[in-house]
């Protein structure tokens, strides 16, 4: 009892200061309620209710008070509704949050099933798409939840009964809470801003016209030519930017005239990043493009063309500007920056920046580099970022690999009918084999793939890839093979956790690393096994690298978004001079002494920054959050292990890595065990 005692003096001190922070902040929606009307309502409930919950009656007026505004009532009434409203009786507060957390369940559902409904013409690649489906896609049936739940007062009484704990005082508190008390701090998560509905809107137009921009985004790789004329790629190939130009690049390690393709796939994303790219060749198969000397043929004769104009800018403005729209709402965060790392992903900026330099800084990484050199027999090329010799796969043609997946895959139903063989693979038991598989759905993808968990326990998940017309290929069964990591790990967190609150996992990097544990493993589920001695210390060196390459991407999304901060006003084109510096900067500072050459942009080439703001950090993370799974999952069964490491739920990241292996997140196990990989592997 004392020690919670101190626990709740501490958390009031740090609520205090975090008030006094919202009130402060600068433009931000101040509340209606002055102190006076705050500390006679204190008062007046104390009075009522005695001293056993002062805590929860200081903390819940204040919280209450700082979203109140004059539309919500007078402050008299403000007074009436907190004495009305307030629930002093654990019994009955347990009743309220079970009422609670059954009906956001609804809601959150349904939500995403009418989303998901909505979005599938332009999502899915189920035939023509009509004007009138970006604006339903565009459609967010949500936007009005927040206005009308703080209208209903429902916002209010959970800000009345339900502590809500800034990330300082989780990481304080939390190692001693319960399940309970954590399930309840997420009910408080659920408001602590008010965004007006139009606001919500607004992002939900900008990131549709985004995705959808980015979804169509194909480039037809036989149209491709030389100086000569040569083609190199087959004339049916189209592939998207930027997944589809990497993992094709990836694919040409090891091929007599591989470096080739691979320099003009790479001439290919360098003109997207300028915006040099003739804009009649994106998702065009009519026209011959040489991206080298920026030429397009039409019947074998040169014309002119007007390049892309700043588009993919346009659209990485248009969700700042959404997103910036609405920091004014949120006092507890009041830039989008604070919003993703704060309060989703959970760990602070700072940390995950300084944690990300000093890696990409390491000299391990620098003798890696120069391995890659030697294996390869030349001087690395900027491009080599994605190298991909370490993985098994490298030893099997791409062609092979292709033929394989193209003939145990020739429909998305034969992926489908698939899952239980992969699970059952992955040692899960024949009940919850059955029991996952019925729950995921395998949709053809217009973009390169990806999933979509269910809200509610009802409801399916979605893995969305691409399918050809002669079958799935290599590219699409890998990734498949990741979002079915993404689709087991939802159907496990949202089915298995003890309290509706807690479903899901610390953040989107907890749900890739087990997208990449799933995704190392597909050669295996191909029935290809590995027998190389050194497999362990190669997948330990491509972990590395892997983290090197999407480190630097991220480090540039991040600096992008501070330059926008301090460039409001900034327009696509001086976004885009500004992108590209930074992408040269972050590349001269850190991998120009690795690959000794400069002023490269290609740090800049990936589509999430346009389609998705700031989601590329969950990348590394999850990359060093796959190696410590790794390591503690070897000689175990990974679907019980999986299963019970899952079911913590959304707890703080530091505290589901304990749970999970034992130890926080952290860059060392990587760097360590890479160091051990440098004395074996040649």
């Amino acid at each position: 009892m004392k020690t919670l005692f101190i626990i709740y003096l501490m958390a009031f001190a740090l609520i205090f200061t975090q008030c006094k922070k919202m009130d402060e902040t600068e433009g931000s929606q101040m509340s209606s309620i002055d102190k006076t009307t705050i500390d006679n309502t204190i008062k007046e409930l104390e009075k009522k209710y005695g001293s056993t919950n002062d805590f929860r009656i200081q903390h819940g007026v204040n919280q209450a008070a700082s979203l109140w505004m004059n539309a919500d009532g007078t402050p008299e009434e403000f007074q009436k509704f907190c004495t009305d409203y307030f629930i002093n009786s654990d019994e009955d507060l347990d009743k309220l949050f079970n009422r609670l957390q059954t009906n956001f369940e609804y809601i959150r559902g349904y939500f995403r099933q009418i989303n998901r409904e909505l979005n599938k013409p332009l999502a899915l690649d189920i035939g023509e798409k009509l004007p009138i489906d970006q604006d339903f896609g565009a459609y967010d049936p949500s936007a009005h939840f927040e206005d009308d739940f703080y209208k209903n007062k429902i916002a209010f009484q959970i800000l009345l009964n339900f502590p809500y704990y800034s990330l300082d005082e989780k990481i304080k508190l939390g190692p001693n809470w319960t399940r309970k008390q954590w399930a309840y701090a997420r009910m408080a998560d659920i408001f602590n801003s008010r965004v007006p509905a139009e606001l919500n809107q607004k992002i939900s137009k900008c990131l549709t016209d985004a995705d959808s921009y980015i979804s169509d985004y194909n480039i037809y790789m036989g149209n491709l030519i030389d100086k000569s004329g040569k083609t190199y790629f087959p004339a049916d190939m189209k592939l998207i930017s930027h997944w589809g130009l990497r993992d094709e690049l990836k694919s040409h390690y090891g091929e007599p005239d591989g470096i080739e393709k691979q320099k003009m796939v790479y001439q290919v994303m360098k003109r997207i990043i300028s915006q040099e790219i003739p804009l009649d060749i994106i998702n065009n198969e009519k026209l011959k493009w040489n991206p080298f000397d920026n030429k397009v043929l039409n019947n074998g004769k040169e014309i002119q063309f007007k390049s892309e104009p700043d588009t993919r800018y346009k659209f990485l403005l248009d969700n700042f500007k959404a997103m910036k729209a609405v920091d004014q709402y949120c006092p507890y965060y009041p830039t989008y920056i604070k919003r993703k790392f704060d309060q989703e992903f959970e760990i602070p900026h700072e940390k995950v920046y300084d944690m990300f330099v000093k890696f990409i800084s390491s000299p391990t990484v620098k003798k890696v580099g120069e391995l890659i050199s030697k294996r390869l027999g030349r001087k690395l090329e900027p491009f080599d970022i994605w190298y991909d010799g370490f993985k098994a796969r490298s030893s099997i043609s791409q062609e092979q690999l292709t033929s394989t997946t193209k003939a145990k895959y020739p429909t998305r139903e034969a992926f489908q009918k698939e899952l239980p063989v992969i699970l059952t693979k992955l040692g899960f038991s024949p009940e919850k084999t059955a029991f996952i598989s019925s729950k995921v759905q395998v949709d053809p993808s217009r973009g390169a793939g990806h999933a979509s968990g269910a809200e509610m326990k009802s409801d399916i998940s979605n893995l969305r890839t691409r399918v050809g017309k002669d079958g799935m290929d290599y590219k699409g069964y890998n990734i498949a093979i990741h979002e079915f990591g993404h689709n087991v790990e939802q159907t496990i967190s949202l089915q298995d956790v003890d309290y509706y609150m807690l479903a899901g996992v610390p953040n989107t990097a907890f749900t890739e690393a087990w997208a990449f544990v799933f995704q190392k493993r597909d050669l295996e589920l191909l029935g290809l096994k590995e027998t190389n001695p050194d497999k362990d210390y190669l997948m330990t060196l491509d972990n590395c690298w892997s983290a090197f390459e999407i480190m630097g991407v991220s480090i540039v999304d991040m600096e992008v978004w501070k330059w926008m901060y301090a460039n409001p006003d900034a327009t696509p084109e001086q976004l885009k001079e500004s992108v590209i510096k930074i992408a040269k900067d972050v590349w001269n500072k850190y991998y120009a002494p690795i690959f000794g050459v400069k002023d490269e942009p290609i740090l800049a080439i990936y589509s999430h920054m346009i389609d998705y703001p700031l989601y590329l950090s969950a990348y590394p993370i999850g990359h060093l959050i796959e190696f410590q799974l790794e390591k503690f999952l070897a000689g175990k069964n990974l679907g019980t292990e999986m299963q019970r490491i899952i079911k913590q739920g959304s707890i703080l990241p530091d505290e589901w890595m304990k749970g999970a292996v034992g130890n926080v997140l952290s860059i060392e196990p990587t760097l360590e065990s890479t160091e051990e990989a440098l004395k074996y592997i040649k």
